[in-house]
């Protein structure tokens, strides 16, 4: 069985859809939690991919949290194997700074908390067009990365870097149960300007949610697969 190696940054974090369709799909998950002192593998020659999900510090935080600055040298080796990679949120934020781009909070201290509509590029056609976010943080758009989606506030929400290096800035993984979740032990943070409340979210899920997973049980194979495609070529 292929594995997937997978690295969240909360003792009970849940990998939601995301992990729901790889197994679906034949995979397992070695999910790693270097937040509680748990390694890294030196290289994923073992995997068939890596995704690194989001969390609640920053991925500035590489002065103050050690794991932090371990999973940013990481990352740049995981880049360099050429295996399949797949930043969501700080994941995605940790990706952009270990390729040389800055993360920053919005400059008015704006949040995308809920559905929000993002606009794909050329290159991303078949993107959903509302997504669900949980940030406060943005990053800029790497050197040689190309831009797949964008939105008003935070106009970097996607990139991909090479053919199997991507960087979401959105949460795909969404269920009904993460929602649950994520509602409960954050509601302080729902009265923030650009934050959607408990209610509107559960009624954005349920307009916008089955379009997402129908689109990420789409992207999730194409992802994996890129990279034989690539050493096919």
């Amino acid at each position: 069985m292929s594995q997937i190696l997978v690295i969240v940054h909360q003792e009970n974090s849940n990998c939601g859809l995301v992990g729901q369709i790889l197994e679906e799909n034949g995979y397992e998950l070695d999910v790693r939690r270097p937040c509680l002192s748990e390694s890294l593998p030196d290289t994923l020659d073992d995997y068939a991919g890596a995704i690194v999900f989001g969390g609640p510090m920053s991925a500035n935080d590489d002065q103050t949290l050690p794991f932090i600055r371990t999973e940013l040298e990481w990352i740049e080796r995981a880049i360099a194997s050429g295996k399949p990679y797949l930043g969501i949120c700080l994941g995605a934020q940790l990706l952009a700074r270990s390729l040389g781009a800055k993360v920053r909070p919005h400059p008015q201290e704006i949040v995308e908390i809920g559905y929000v509509p993002i606009r794909p590029t050329v290159a991303a056609p078949d993107f959903p067009t509302t997504v669900y976010h949980w940030h406060q943080e943005g990053f800029e758009l790497p050197q040689g990365a190309v831009l797949l989606a964008q939105s008003d506030e935070f106009p970097n929400q996607a990139f991909r870097y090479g053919d199997s290096v991507y960087g979401l800035q959105f949460h795909p993984e969404m269920n009904e149960m993460l929602l649950d979740r994520w509602t409960t032990n954050g509601i302080d943070q729902l009265t923030r300007p650009g934050a959607r409340s408990r209610a509107e979210q559960f009624q954005d899920h349920a307009r916008y949610g089955a379009a997402v997973e129908a689109w990420l049980r789409r992207f999730l194979p194409q992802w994996l697969q890129a990279k034989s495609l690539s050493d096919a070529a």
